[in-house]
This record gives structure tokens, C-alpha cells and sequence, in this order.
């Protein structure tokens, strides 16, 4: 039996516009709180890979090997994260990051000093694994973040185009400083600076903004009905199309390392692919500063149906002109897709899942990712050259497939019976 309430409790305003903007999205109040360590706590994240991949081929001699340990670092992220993001919507973003980061220096150091010391394989496979698991997920806990700031505001697509392009930003500046720190200083200087700005920027500064983290399922303040988003059948949707997004990825760092070694010049393998994430940052800078009148359901049928097209005609590229148009192509195709998958969270899960939501899908994409990396690898030394590319045509195609026949699941539904602490208008929620 129920019984009527009303919540009273103001929160953090943004001011509405039928054109929302960057500026009106960063002048939101407390935005810049929770953005700036935010930044600087993801940053480490964007370093794990490519930093255990040097330090372990300096120590082994092998990519084989190092290439191994940073799959089970990503697919231990990718599996732990969801249960982080779990963690973070019951007791809250700090209760979880603070011991987590913790644990993410502790098993990063380890993993450092195992490679080091010159550890057999298997032991560096028992320190990928925490170091994985415990990686902090700023990145969707900052998009939880903006949900309690634009409660109800039509900033919440620029919000979600904002963090897409700021990821993008991330991953080209990480790798960067932790190559230059793997080259010029020592191999192990990535994997420890990368251990020490997880510890500052996630455990000290990021954590410590509590003041717009979400409210807390689990604290008492109000009984709120605690459903996993994992049951919303349109996140096991997301999930799905973001798998076939991370095929994207882990194909094309495969495929054009090996196209360009294939033609004798290595050296554009970086110019490739930035090509391939300037357009993804590009359309991601432009698809936020759009007023979108169509329903987002819409939208992402119509990106990832692009996206399957473009990553469809990779294989046929055997030019290095060509394979560059056709990865700006895929990459402006992709963040329109990533961007419009984390705005239809909002309206498919409860504030109180947002997290864990976030999560699912973050850890999508990296394991998608990690699979496409061994696929595309095994393609392009058992098959011909460029065979890798068949690997972002396969998982989008198929993504696509599972998007169209599901899509009613993206629906927008009641979320029930929940009340939290925090919502910016007088709202009549019923409670047991």
C-alpha cells in the first residue's frame, strides 16, 4: 500500500534554452566541480594500455606477451565495471572510488614491479587482473554527474556530445604522454605515473566533490526500490550496439598498424588514425551544438546504420588516401552513435541505476574492443592483408541487426516506484 509524498529538495539548476550551447552547458552552476578533476582522474585510463604494453615487450621482448596482458587488464575492466557502477548508485561515487583507486595503485605498482623483476607470464596475468578490475570509472560517474545537474534541461544531449569529445581529447592526450614517458624517461614511468594520477586525480580531487555526486540508494534518506540496470531491456540493447562500436576501434588499431607496415611506412599509422578520431571529435563537437527535434531511438538507427555502411567499405580501401576518407568517414559516424546511447540512459533507467548504466556500456565498448584486437590480429596473419578491417564490418553489421530487430525496447518507460534526494522540481513520486 502506497501512500503519496512530495520532494522538496532543490537542485543544481541549469538554465534552459531552445538552443542549447557549450557555453550555456559550462556556465551550469557546479559544473566545473566535478569537470576539471574529472579530466584529470580519466586521464590515467587513456595511459593503462598503451603503458603496460611498452613496459612488458621492454622486459619480455615480446608484443605477443604484451599485447596478452593488456587484454586481460581491459577484459577484467570490462567485466568488473558494471559492479563498480553498481557499488557507486547504492553507496555513493566516493565510497567506491576511494578504496578503488587505492587498489588500482597497489595492483599497478605490482604489475610494475612483477615486469620488472622479470615475472613469468602467468604472474603478470594474476596482477593484470586487479589492476583491471579496479580501474576507476570516472568517465561514467561524470555523466551520472550531469544528470543530477541538468535534471529535466534540454542540455542534457550537449552534456553527453561534451563527454564524448572529451573522451576523445583524453585518449589522444594519454597515449601521447605515456609513450614520451615509456621513451625518453624509463618504460615503467607510464605505468607508474599512470598509478600515481589514478591515486591524485580520481582518489583525492574527483572524489572529493561530493557535493554533485548522485544522490544514495542505500542511505537512508528515502527507500528507494534498487533495480540493476542490466534488467532494462533497452541497456542489453545499448550494450549490444556498443560491442559492435568497440569492433570498431580494436579493429582499426590492428588494421592499420598492419596496412601500414604492409606498405612500408609505420609512421602513418598515427596520422591514420588520428584522422579517424579528429572525425569522431569533430562530430561529436558538432552533434552537441544541434537543437535535436527527432526522438533519440531515431537518431541512433539512423548513426549506426552510417556507421555499419562506412565500416563496411574499410576492407575494400588499398590506398592510403582512400583508407584516410574512409576512417574520417567511420569516426565522424561513431560519435553521433556513443552520443546518443548515453542520452537514451536517461530516459530508459532510474536515476538510481544511472551509474551502473554508464558502466555497461563504457565496459561494451572496451571489451568489444579487446575481442576485435585478437580477431583482427589472427585475420591479418592467417588471411591477407587487410583482412583485420573485416572485423568493424562484422561487429557493426551485426550490431545493427540486433539494434533494428529490439529497437522497441528504447522506448522510453516508467521507472516505477523511486524516489531520490536532490530533484529540482515539486514531484508526487508513491512509496511503500
Amino acid at each position: 500500500m502506497g501512500s503519496t509524498v512530495t520532494s522538496t529538495e532543490p537542485a543544481p539548476t541549469a538554465t534552459a534554452s531552445s538552443r542549447p550551447g557549450y557555453g550555456q552547458l559550462l556556465r551550469t552552476r557546479g559544473a566545473w566541480t566535478f569537470l576539471l578533476p574529472g579530466f584529470a582522474a580519466r586521464q590515467p585510463f587513456a595511459m593503462l594500455t598503451i603503458s603496460i604494453v611498452l613496459l612488458v615487450q621492454h622486459t619480455t621482448g615480446s608484443y605477443g606477451a604484451a599485447g596478452a596482458t593488456a587484454a586481460v587488464t581491459g577484459v577484467s575492466m570490462a567485466l568488473f565495471a558494471p559492479y563498480s557502477g553498481r557499488l557507486a548508485d547504492r553507496y555513493g561515487q566516493r565510497a567506491v572510488l576511494v578504496p578503488g583507486v587505492l587498489a588500482h595503485t597497489l595492483a599497478g605498482l605490482t604489475l610494475t614491479a612483477l615486469a620488472l623483476a622479470h615475472a613469468p607470464l602467468w604472474a603478470l596475468f594474476a596482477a593484470a587482473v586487479p589492476t583491471g578490475a579496479s580501474v576507476p570509472q570516472v568517465g561514467p560517474m561524470v555523466r551520472a554527474r550531469w544528470g543530477v545537474t541538468l535534471k529535466d534541461s534540454p542540455l542534457m544531449t550537449t552534456a553527453a556530445a561534451f563527454e564524448s569529445v572529451t573522451d576523445e581529447l583524453t585518449f589522444v592526450v594519454g597515449p601521447l604522454l605515456a609513450t614520451a614517458l615509456c621513451t625518453t624517461v624509463t618504460p615503467a614511468a607510464g605505468l607508474v605515473t599512470e598509478a600515481a594520477l589514478t591515486l591524485v586525480g580520481g582518489g583525492l580531487l574527483f572524489a572529493a566533490q561530493k557535493r554533485t555526486q548522485p544522490s544514495v540508494t542505500g542511505d537512508g534518506h528515502a527507500r528507494v526500490e534498487h533495480t540493476s540496470a542490466l534488467r532494462v531491456p533497452g541497456v542489453r540493447v545499448l550494450i549490444a550496439t556498443f560491442l559492435g562500436i568497440g569492433s570498431v576501434f580494436g579493429g582499426m588499431q590492428v588494421s592499420l598498424a598492419a596496412f601500414t607496415e604492409s606498405i612500408g611506412e609505420p609512421g602513418l599509422n598515427g596520422v591514420l588514425y588520428g584522422t579517424f578520431a579528429a572525425g569522431n571529435m569533430l562530430s561529436g563537437v558538432v552533434c552537441g551544438a544541434i537543437a535535436w527535434k527527432t526522438a533519440p531511438q531515431h537518431r541512433l538507427l539512423v548513426g549506426y546504420t552510417a556507421l555499419a555502411l562506412a565500416a563496411s567499405a574499410l576492407w575494400t580501401a588499398h590506398s592510403v588516401p582512400l583508407l584516410a576518407a574512409l576512417g574520417l568517414l567511420v569516426g565522424m559516424c561513431i560519435a553521433p552513435t556513443l552520443i546518443t546511447g548515453y542520452t537514451l540512459v536517461e530516459s530508459l533507467v532510474p536515476a538510481g541505476a544511472r551509474t551502473e548504466a554508464f558502466t555497461w556500456l563504457t565496459g561494451a565498448v572496451a571489451l568489444g574492443q579487446a575481442a576485435a584486437v585478437t580477431v583482427a590480429g589472427q585475420l591479418e596473419d592467417r588471411l591477407w592483408g587487410g583482412a583485420g578491417f573485416l572485423v568493424p564490418m562484422a561487429g557493426t553489421v551485426l550490431a545493427l541487426l540486433t539494434l533494428v530487430a529490439l529497437r522497441s525496447r528504447l522506448a522510453a518507460r516508467s521507472h516505477g516506484r523511486t524516489v531520490a534526494r536532490g530533484v529540482g522540481h515539486r514531484a508526487h513520486v508513491t512509496v511503500d
